[in-house]
């Protein structure tokens, strides 16, 4: 494949293929911006939407074989020249690499609950991306405003790492009788500046999507830093939040 084959993006259609609260976040953000809104609600129903959009992004990090089978769709159905961004947080490109065949065009975005928000987006490619695709990738999120930050191709990428630790960490201070998660979220907002206290942040997040990025963690590097909270895969397993006042 040579490298001018990846056409870049204008302002058209994007397609959307994923979980929620990620699909509504990316929606809202790229509709504002001026693109026509693509979102397919099944694998076999990809193929006007398919024609049509100039970029793809697959947005699931909790189910790793809905994700394949999603990213097997939309690399089937999408002309060889579309770039697809993917969310890479709890599964590397380069593994996604082994699902699709042109695995030249994947490019991973660190795709998280609320951390859109923010200025900047992570970008990995894997060692097959071509650079084209990456360029497609970097000037689709600067006319969304957003600055790419390119990072390894690693699980967990950067912001969604250390934002699950820190976490995972009060709640291991929970747990242990250190603190309320009120307590805990005025410290680290008033102490640290954060925005959101860091209960507070997992609950907006969604604490199944903090569990399954920590999982992810610790099978990949097997090192106890990751061992999860039990109260935090309490918390992730029944959808039961006891916070006392953290919003």
């Amino acid at each position: 494949m040579k490298t001018s084959s990846i056409r870049g993006t204008k302002r058209g259609a994007v397609l959307l293929f994923g979980d929620e609260p990620l699909v509504a976040e990316y929606r809202r953000v790229i509709a504002s911006c001026g693109y026509d809104v693509l979102i397919p609600k099944r694998t076999k129903n990809l193929g006007g939407a398919a024609v049509r959009a100039s970029i793809a992004l697959e947005l699931s990090n909790i189910d790793p074989e809905a994700k394949r089978k999603r990213l097997v769709a939309l690399d089937h159905a999408l002309p060889a020249t579309t770039a697809i961004l993917t969310s890479s947080v709890n599964v590397t490109v380069l593994d996604q690499s082994s699902w699709v065949t042109m695995r030249h065009r994947l490019v991973g975005i660190a795709a998280f609950p609320t951390l859109l928000d923010r200025d900047a987006v992570e970008l990995a490619p894997s060692v097959y991306t071509l650079d084209p695709a990456v360029g497609v990738a970097v000037r689709f999120l600067e006319s969304l405003k957003k600055q790419a930050a390119v990072v390894q191709d690693r699980v967990g990428m950067v912001m969604p790492r250390i934002l699950c630790q820190m976490i995972n960490e009060a709640m291991f201070a929970v747990q242990d009788g250190a603190s309320s998660p009120r307590e805990i979220d005025i410290a680290m907002k008033l102490g640290a500046g954060y925005p959101l206290g860091p209960l507070e942040w997992g609950e907006k997040i969604g604490f199944g999507q903090v569990f399954a990025t920590l999982r992810a963690l610790h099978d990949e590097l097997g090192e106890e830093r990751y061992r999860i909270c039990p109260l935090l895969k309490e918390i992730a397993t029944t959808g039961k939040f006891w916070g006392d006042g953290t919003q």
